[in-house]
């Protein structure tokens, strides 16, 4: 599910392989490609459920503007995965409405 050739854009180099984890599953994907890529070509196109009507939601415009495709990323909240590069040892998760509440202290 990768593209290796573009018509228009040409041939993309990709990085080293990496490791990183998605949902407690570990997983590779090439240094530098966005992170929602990297799912993609394993097959995994939900990335979110919706607050309201907990409906999935996965990449959309892939350029950063819309937020279909935000997850959890190494604890971070709503972190626009089509536009953030996987690194080593990234911690990736199915980010549920607005995200795990965290404490006050």
């Amino acid at each position: 599910m990768r593209i290796d050739e573009h018509p228009i854009l040409g041939t993309f180099e990709k990085g080293r392989k990496v490791q990183f984890t998605f949902d407690g599953k570990t997983m590779e994907g090439f240094e530098g490609e966005p992170i929602a890529i990297a799912l993609r070509s394993k097959g995994i196109l939900i990335h979110r459920y919706t607050a309201k009507r907990n409906e999935p939601r996965g990449m959309f415009c892939a350029i950063g503007r819309c937020t279909d495709c935000i997850m959890v990323v190494d604890g971070v909240l709503n972190v626009r995965t089509c536009v953030e590069p996987l690194k080593e040892g990234m911690v990736v998760q199915t980010q549920m409405g607005n995200g795990p509440e965290r404490s006050s202290e």
